[in-house]
């Protein structure tokens, strides 16, 4: 059984559209994490058919992960899907990622928007952000991959129990890989398609994933 967790905060815009297109594909059990948003992204998400899991306060991405996975394997996911609230991804790219996961007995899949020419990169986080991320995450964390800062992944019941993300904040896209080394999970990248809009996530903010990541590995 496949669950899709989607981790939420202030996407009333976008979250009714996000799991309207997972039902459409068949993803039936849609989690929706509503991290402490202060606007209507709690009913938006509860009336479009998912199920709503709150926090009570902005704890950070990491921690609305964790929730979900944990509310998954509770409900008896065999597959769990991260999933951005934001529009970003295309959800035809998990059937491929799960047949992938399935036909090679891996327990994790990692998205990568650098593995196809689909995702219209900007400039500024293709050669320079997402570079230098990828450099320490490497360099950090023993496991090289091609995007290090990607919010869509599969893991196997399995892997979910042992990716224990106590990393609150944007920190856990580092701690992951580096759970999935510590135990010796099975992985592969796949090609995912991030659709990119004029108002998305600046420079500060790509700046804040990186502050993340090193304060990740001194603390």
């Amino acid at each position: 059984m496949i669950f899709v967790v989607v981790p939420a905060f202030n996407e009333s815009k976008k979250i009714g559209r996000v799991i309207r297109d997972l039902f459409e594909h068949g993803y039936k059990n849609v989690i929706v994490v509503d991290d402490g948003s202060r606007d209507d992204t709690a009913r938006c998400a509860g009336e479009s058919g998912a199920k709503v899991i709150s926090h009570e306060l902005n704890r950070g991405q990491g921690a609305a992960l964790q929730t979900g996975n944990e509310y998954a394997l509770q409900s008896g996911a065999k597959i769990i899907v991260h999933f951005d609230a934001d529009g970003q991804f295309n959800p035809k790219d998990i059937a491929g990622a799960v047949d992938l996961m399935n036909t090679k007995k891996l327990d994790a899949i990692l998205g990568s928007r650098f593995l196809d020419t689909r995702s219209n990169i900007p400039f500024f986080k293709k050669f320079l952000l997402l570079p230098i991320s990828r450099l320490i995450n490497n360099f950090l964390t023993g496991l090289k991959l091609s995007d290090v800062h990607n919010g869509f992944r599969v893991l196997s019941d399995e892997a979910a129990k042992k990716i224990q993300i106590t990393q609150d904040g944007m920190a856990h896209n580092s701690q992951i890989p580096q759970l999935i080394r510590k135990h010796h999970l099975k992985y592969e990248e796949y090609p995912v398609e991030v659709f990119y809009e004029e108002n998305g996530q600046g420079v500060l903010a790509g700046f804040k994933i990186l502050y993340d990541i090193l304060i990740d590995k001194i603390s």
